[in-house]
């Protein structure tokens, strides 16, 4: 489980990231649940859906995405 800390360290990472950034996180995402998303449906999805269901794909897997493809705000 995430501390209160990571969880606000989670939504901040998430809410810098653009439509680019989800997509390949959703393409790569390596947890311990398989998630088989398809570049169509995807390009589908609003941008705050795809924000909304990464962070609930980190917060059940229990791990933070790393900021190194994140934009800064």
């Amino acid at each position: 489980m995430l501390d209160p800390q990571q969880v606000e360290t989670l939504i901040t990472i998430v809410s810098a990231m653009d439509r680019g950034d989800l997509t390949e996180r959703f393409l790569h995402f390596h947890g311990q649940f398989p998630v088989d998303f398809t570049p169509e449906y995807l390009r589908n999805l609003p941008t705050d859906r795809l924000k909304h269901i990464f962070v609930a794909m980190c917060l059940q897997a229990v791990q933070l995405p790393s900021e190194d493809t994140a934009h800064a705000a």
